[in-house]
């Protein structure tokens, strides 16, 4: 029988130094940032590994600073998703998943693919894409014995605990309306992002996986509008119908960092929703 599908609320990233003494409290030493903001989310969606491989000693620290019931979603690399396009990425692929995602074992969440403007819908470049990404931790670990020398530090190749991989795609190209991008998607299993972006980018609701994966980069002014009141409420009655009374899990990551909106979004949105780690009520 599966378990009731879950609610999951926090922000992208927590890294920002416009949070300390605001977020943060005056004097919290920065290795404690992470720390602090698991007690206050449920999640978090890890955004360094976009711009850099990490290594493994930095999941396994993210693991033990963080609960039992925390989860990590995790951005895929830019050098997949922007530089190669999603052409030619097996190896690519290795590197990332041996750099150390399989060590935040049980709090290991989906994984978020973010393609740049400029990349039209292909289908033959996302199936093949697609047929790559692992869909069990088992897979992951199988792919990344494929890595090359360019991974930094000891390649962590040990799958954890046995679990399903869920991967989302957020798509910044109109070409994605067209309902063939929809239908490729549901036929592999692959979230649809919903990303608000303040109309700079197509706004998206279908849901083509059993997860919902949603990104609110600002609904005024991209990374740096907060959401109202109103605003939160009709997102939270968005998530409710997505959740389905507990039949599909909703992922949803504040990206509005610039003045400290998105924790404070993410903690109110969580309130809405009865979700708020008991470390907060």
């Amino acid at each position: 029988m599966r378990a009731i599908a879950e609610i999951r609320i926090g922000t992208s990233g927590w890294r920002y130094p416009p949070w300390r003494g605001v977020f943060y409290p005056p004097g919290l030493p920065q290795r404690r940032e992470l720390e602090h903001l698991s007690r206050r989310m449920n999640a978090v969606e890890i955004n360094g590994s976009f711009y850099s491989l990490q290594r493994p000693e930095r999941y396994r620290a993210w693991f033990e600073e963080t609960p039992e019931n925390f989860l990590f979603a995790v951005k895929g690399g830019r050098f997949i998703t922007h530089m190669k396009q999603l052409r030619d990425v097996e190896t690519a692929l290795a590197n990332f998943y041996a750099s150390g995602v399989l060590a935040l074992g049980a709090k290991l969440g989906p994984f978020l693919w973010q393609l740049p403007p400029r990349l039209t819908f292909d289908p033959d470049r996302l199936t093949n894409f697609f047929t790559l990404l692992p869909r069990t931790t088992t897979e992951a670990a199988q792919l990344a014995t494929k890595h090359d020398d360019k991974l930094k530090g000891t390649p962590h190749l040990e799958p954890g605990p046995r679990k399903p991989l869920k991967h989302a795609l957020e798509v910044r190209h109109p070409s994605f309306a067209d309902p063939a991008a929809k239908a490729l998607l549901r036929e592999h299993g692959i979230a649809l992002v919903t990303a608000d972006t303040a109309g700079k980018w197509p706004f998206l609701e279908d849901q083509t996986a059993d997860f919902a994966y949603v990104r609110l980069h600002g609904d005024e002014e991209l990374y740096v509008s907060g959401y109202s009141d109103k605003a939160l409420r009709t997102w939270a009655d968005r998530i409710r119908t997505w959740h389905d009374g507990g039949k599909r899990d909703v992922h949803v990551y504040f990206d509005n960092d610039v003045k400290v909106e998105a924790p404070r979004n993410a903690e109110a949105l969580a309130d809405l929703l009865g979700v708020a780690p008991k470390t907060r009520q």
